[in-house]
Parts: C-alpha cells; structure tokens; sequence
C-alpha cells in the first residue's frame, strides 16, 4: 500500500482521529457533543461513546465554567482558538486538566460546531506548581538566610566597634563572648549549606575509623547540658548497653545527626525534657545494630507537615523560622546522611504535646585498637604544646596571619610567616621548617603553584604542607591532595582542630628526641601537668589544691579496688573502677595512662578476662603519680 492508498482507504483517519492519543471532540455551538473519539476511555476512563449527547459545560469544573464558558464562546467566534485550558471531570469523579485547540467548521463548511482537540496538562501543571513550590521555598529559603547570615555579622562588627572604644575589662569579656558566639553561629550556618552542596552533588565521602560510642554520647551531652539547664529543661540520657563498645564509621557525621537532633528538641521545646536513648543490639558476629532515639516534650509537629519537614529550605512552618532561627537545612541533611549510610530515620510527634526521631544505622564491630591514636592522645590537654615544631605560616591576610600567629604562639610552636607562594619557596630553601600550614588564593603564586614549586625541589619534596582554605568543600581538598598537600583544614578553624592537623608532624619530629625519664623500675613518667586545671578554674590556687587532695585520697582507693576485683575476678567491678579513674588521669594532664585505662576498660568489658601482667603495671604507673603528687600538695 502507497500513500495515496493510505490516506484514499481512510488509514490515516483511524491513525490520527481514531487512535490518537488526543482526545477529540465534535460539539455545536451550544456545547452537545455530537462526536468523541476513543481517547476518552484512555484518558478520562469513559467507554466508547458514552459522552456523545452529553452537554460539554456539564463536566467541567464548576469554579472554571464561567471562565471556560467567555472562552469557548470567543472560540465560535474566530476560525482557529489555540491554549484553552480547563479542567474536565473523568468517570471516576477526579478532575483533569486538559487543553484545546479548536477548528470553527461555520468558516469552510458553514457549519456551527467546534472541533476540539484536547491534550492532557494535568503533569505539566503538577510540574509546574511544583516548580513555583520549589521556587517559593528557595526564595523564602534565601531571605531566612539572608537574615540568619546578616544577624551573626552584625553582632560581629557591633561588638568589635564597642571593642574599639577601650571598655572596662569585665565588659571586654563580654563583647569577646558575643563574637566568638557570633561567629560559631555563622559557621553553623556556612557549613548547613556547604553539607548540602555537597550531599547533592555526591562528593560526601565517610571515614572508616573507630571511636567509643560512650565518648561520643557524653560529649554530645556535655555539649548541652549547660543550655538544657539555663532553659529549665531536663536533658536525660538513657544506654541500653554495657561497657564501652568500639565502633567503626564515621563518628563525625554520626555527632553532626545527633547534634542535629538534640540541638531542634532543645529549641522547640519550651518546658520539660528532652530525652536520647542509645540501643546497641548485635547484627551477626561483625556488626552492631544501633538505635538513636530523640524525644522531647515541646512544641511538636502538626500531622500535616510530618512529609515534607525533611525537605531542603523546609520547616514545619514559616513563622517557626523567623521566631526559633535556623536555615530549615538541618533535618534535610540529616536524613541524606543517615540514608547514605544505608540507614533509616522516623519521625512521629503530635502538636503541643512532643516529637520523637528514631534513627537506625549499622556499624562495624571495632577493638579498642582501631581508635585512632590522634584521638586517644586529643583527651590530654597537656599536649596542646607543640614545643620545637618549626612551622612555616603562608597567609597574605593580616588578620588570618594574626589568628594563625597567636594559635601558633599559644602551642608554644616556632614559626615564619610568608606573604605568598613565591616568597614562601625562597624562604624554604633557606631555612629547614617541619611543616607549611599554605593559604591557597594569595597574590603572586597561590597555594597550589607554590605546593607544585616545592614538590619539584628534591629536598622539599617530603615536606609536610596543610592546606588553610576557606573553600571548605570536598572538591577543593581533593585538589590540594591531588597537587601533594597532606592534609586541608577549613577556615574559620579552632585552635583545637589545627592542634590535630599538626599532632602527626610533630611526632615525626620528636622520633630522635630524648627517650623520657624513667623511675628505678623502668616504668615510663611523663609528669604531672596543671594546665587543664589552672584553665578550668582560672589559676585558682584554692580549687587546684583542692581538686588535688581530692585525686590524692581516691586513686589510692581506686587501687586497691582494683587488687581485690583481680583477685576475685570480678571483671564488672574493674571496669567500673578503671572508668571513674579516667577523669582524675585526665585531670593531671596524664593521657597516656588515661588511654591505657580505655584499654584496660575495654578488655574488662569485652568478657576475654583481663590482662593481669597489664593490669599491675598500670597500677605501678598510678602509685608513681601518687607519689609525685604529694609533692604539689601542701
């Protein structure tokens, strides 16, 4: 068959009228459809003819007829109408939208009818109230952070021209607090939208590592319980678990939805409590099943917004976001963190009366030995000296080299300062530095030239370099490990997290420094180190002493607490003593015998028996520093 034939034998009727998946319709001037075709059932679920004889106004939506009616009576009127929108009411009561164009047959065949041929919109619509939705919440979302953002700032500038005006020293500390508070609200909120960025965009990579879940919960606790107390408000922590479990993942990401959680419950809940449960059950020989539960007496959730308060720029409600603040990102970002872990997070609230988020994750089993060791020797505070680290600082801004400068200082580190890359290299093959800490946009030579310049120096080319970036997302670092830094850390950073960065050179450093002194029996003594507690209660002389005699009456205690659970056997009683140890260890700015006792714990716990060997000579390492403290008493 040609196509003559075709179109001569009525194909093309039954292709494009017939079987089209528009639906057609052949009505008069008065709206009687005299003719569908089968499309209808497709589309509106009516059977073959079964609106022929119908009146068209009778279907459509009652709210539009009006309308619809000036428009279909404007289309008899001309030879060709085209966008017609309406919507029609299908078999089963639903309302579609659809759109006509339509043919006048009074123009060529001098007949008043109208020949409709109507397409479904009712996705396009969706689509594009979607997309008014989406770009509502955008823009509502930018002018709460427009806001959020200009709120920390302005504190900021305000405190530091009331600095600039030489005020009383008490109300010194008080403008100082302002802006370190300002300033951590600020880099909450920067680091809310860098997440997502890089959620979205796949970039975000977990660490593998170990960490104590028991570390993890009372560091989120102490983080709170200050503010929980200011507010009145009872912050309660429930461990359906014994020991002190090593876990393997990110501990990182697992704070930030904890704290997430935490820190909304506190916020929307005016009077009451806000109570976290931790369930820790086995998942076969290798894995934990673990259980985050958060629950709150507050404001709640109406059942309405429970869909949709995981959204990106979304809270339960607008004016919850102008009275509590807040980037409406938090929650986003905690259920794409907790679902790219290949875990679940749940929600259920009623208003007025309270919310719960239950978040499932499973873990690795770990030993005491995948804790990292940075992370052991962190819990020291005597360790924030970094002394005979030379470190070279490359940063073109004033007050960044001033910051840097004065962390530096406080480490008790040597340093140089470069103003730029180029000046950076020379500097380098004049003087041995042990570390580069390299600002990456400078003038003259940036971070990555000056890196590059450095690796292609056979002398430097094993030279620690850090990278200081404002840049903090997960493509800038790749970049600066792709050009052979060692490690990126994020501007605005804390003392404590460049202490971290370079804790790892300066062991390098100090590999053939002077072993430590030892007592007759060879056990290793690091001394004694105040700082922790001249820091905590501002050099108070009065409370170091006391605190002092306090550990001096208890470790012995703990000792023979120890003795007797070793002689008995009793496993549950040792670590229980070793744990209350720990904060006195700590105290003394003894981490090593700290991180020994986590160890020690850790084995009690495990069920393996101890290690009697071990055990003693802990407690030989103990009875030193009891010794040694009795000469800082009186």
């Amino acid at each position: 068959m040609n196509l003559n034939e075709y179109v001569r034998k009525g194909k093309f009727y039954q292709a494009v009228v017939e079987d089209g998946s528009d639906i057609i319709f052949v009505v008069d001037y008065q709206g009687n459809i005299l003719y569908h075709n089968r499309s209808v059932n497709e589309t509106l679920g009516y059977r073959a003819s079964f609106l022929i004889q119908k009146n068209f106004f009778d279907f459509i939506k009652p709210e539009g007829l009006v309308e619809f009616k000036k428009q279909f009576s404007a289309s008899c009127r001309k030879s060709y109408t085209a966008g017609v929108e309406f919507q029609f009411r299908c078999k089963d009561g639903s309302f579609k939208f659809l759109e006509f164009n339509s043919i006048n047959l009074k123009n060529k065949n001098k007949i008043p009818g109208l020949i409709l041929d109507c397409r479904d919109i009712t996705q396009r619509k969706q689509d594009a109230a979607e997309l008014m939705r989406a770009q509502q919440a955008r823009q509502l979302f930018l002018a709460n952070i427009s806001h959020e953002i200009r709120t920390p700032i302005n504190g900021i500038a305000g405190m530091a021209t009331l600095l600039n005006q030489l005020p009383k020293t008490e109300e010194q500390a008080t403008y100082l607090n302002a802006i370190r508070s300002s300033s951590e609200n600020l880099k909450v909120i920067i680091n809310d939208i860098l997440d997502l960025a890089s959620i979205e965009s796949g970039k975000l990579k977990f660490e593998k590592i170990g960490f104590s879940l028991n570390d993890l919960l009372k560091n989120l606790l102490d983080q709170y319980s200050l503010q929980a107390r200011q507010r009145g408000i009872q912050l309660l922590l429930q461990k359906d678990f014994e020991g002190n479990p090593v876990l393997v993942g990110d501990p990182v990401r697992l704070n930030q939805i904890l704290v997430n959680l935490i820190s909304n419950a506190l916020k929307f809940t005016p009077s009451g409590y806000v109570f976290v449960r931790c369930e820790l059950k086995p998942r076969g020989k290798s894995q934990w099943h673990t259980v985050f539960s958060v629950r709150d007496t507050g404001i709640g959730i109406p059942a309405e917004k429970l869909q949709t308060i995981f959204e990106s720029f979304s809270q339960a409600d607008a004016s919850i976001t102008r009275k509590f603040g807040g980037t409406g990102l938090g929650l986003t970002i905690v259920r794409q963190l907790v679902e790219l872990q290949h875990g679940t997070i749940r929600v259920s609230s009623r208003e007025h009366e309270g919310s719960e988020f239950v978040v499932e994750i499973n873990f690795k089993r770990g030993q005491t030995s995948d804790l990292p060791q940075v992370l052991q020797d962190r819990s020291a505070p005597h360790q924030h000296d970094l002394h005979g680290l030379h470190v070279l600082l490359v940063e073109d801004n004033d007050i960044n080299q001033l910051y840097a400068s004065s962390v530096l200082k406080n480490m008790n580190c040597r340093f140089d300062l470069a103003e730029n890359g180029y000046v950076a290299v020379e500097k380098l093959k004049a003087t041995k530095f042990d570390v580069v800490l390299m600002d990456i946009q400078m003038p003259v030579m940036d971070g990555y030239e000056a890196t590059r310049a450095i690796r292609a120096t056979e002398a430097l080319s094993h030279l620690p370099i850090i990278a200081l970036t404002a840049n903090a997302n997960p493509a800038e670092r790749e970049k600066c490990i792709e050009v052979g830094m060692n490690d990126c850390v994020s501007k605005p950073f804390t003392p404590h997290e460049l202490f971290a960065a370079l804790t790892p050179f300066m062991r390098a450093t100090r590999v053939s420094s002077p072993a430590p002194t030892t007592a007759n029996n060879g056990t290793p003594r690091s001394g004694i180190n105040l700082q922790y507690l001249q820091k905590v209660s501002n050099n108070d002389p009065a409370f170091i002493r006391q605190m002092l005699g306090t550990i001096h009456e208890s470790l012995p205690r703990s000792i023979h607490e120890i003795e007797i659970a070793l002689a008995q056997k009793d496993e549950k009683k040792m670590a229980s003593t070793i744990h209350r140890m720990k904060p006195s260890l700590d105290m003394l700015g003894r981490g090593d015998l700290k991180s020994e006792a986590m160890v020690l714990e850790e084995l009690a716990n495990s069920g393996s028996g101890s290690d009697r060997q071990r055990v003693e000579q802990f407690m030989k390492q103990v009875q030193l520093l009891v010794q040694e403290l009795t000469t800082h008493l009186p």
